[in-house]
């Protein structure tokens, strides 16, 4: 494997520590529809129903091995960035400061003090994500926290990444899929996956 595969094989095993590896699940009803067979990766199984905490727990673990010795980590997220970001701030015992624009349904907001309980603080700001954004980061530069970033950033792309770690592995007879087909928003995920699986030299595509 090259370094980018390593690393995520890396992060797929460490992110053992706070869920198994979710069931890819042949979808009977989409297999017959569609004349194929369909499978689903079943990440609305992780703790917080979203791949999100895949990335959130790579960033702080690679940031915690490095030695960095923030106290207060901070991130900008409308729902699953911030759930798995205060589920992971939990789980390494780190405080948080969770910005999210105000216009953020209250599900989103209970779930993630729900995550996050005593570690997690929520700061609704400005009616975008931008807005939102630029207020977490200002926040992180002036107060000396550490930002973690919803999507662009190399070590959430690794920890989504795991995503395609594990179809490899579960993939029945061995084989690779024909078309994977993912949700884009800010990218993390499809990069990571796609990055993965060309390292591989599998030949798939993307939709």
């Amino acid at each position: 494997m090259n370094s980018f595969s390593s690393r995520v094989a890396t992060a797929a095993a460490a992110i053992r520590q706070i869920f198994p590896e979710t069931p890819l699940q042949e979808n009977d009803y989409l297999s017959k529809k569609t004349g194929a067979r369909v499978l689903l990766k079943r990440e609305d199984l992780t703790p917080v129903r979203s791949y999100k905490i895949r990335g959130a727990f790579n960033f702080f673990r690679k940031a915690l091995a490095a030695g960095n010795n923030a106290e207060l980590f901070v991130c900008a997220s409308a729902g699953n960035h911030a759930q798995g970001f205060a589920f992971v701030c939990r789980h390494f015992g780190k405080k948080g400061v969770v910005f999210m624009p105000v216009t953020t349904p209250q599900q989103k907001i209970d779930k993630t003090r729900l995550f996050g309980g005593d570690f997690v603080e929520i700061r609704l700001v400005g009616d975008f994500f931008d807005d939102c954004y630029r207020a977490a980061f200002e926040f992180a530069e002036s107060g000396g926290a550490h930002m973690v970033p919803p999507f662009d950033h190399k070590d959430i792309i690794e920890g989504q990444a795991t995503v395609a770690y594990e179809i490899a592995d579960q993939m029945p007879g061995a084989r690779m899929p024909d078309i994977v087909m993912l949700p884009v928003g800010g990218g993390g995920l499809a990069a990571g996956v796609t990055h993965y699986f060309a390292d591989q030299h599998r030949e798939a595509r993307f939709v």
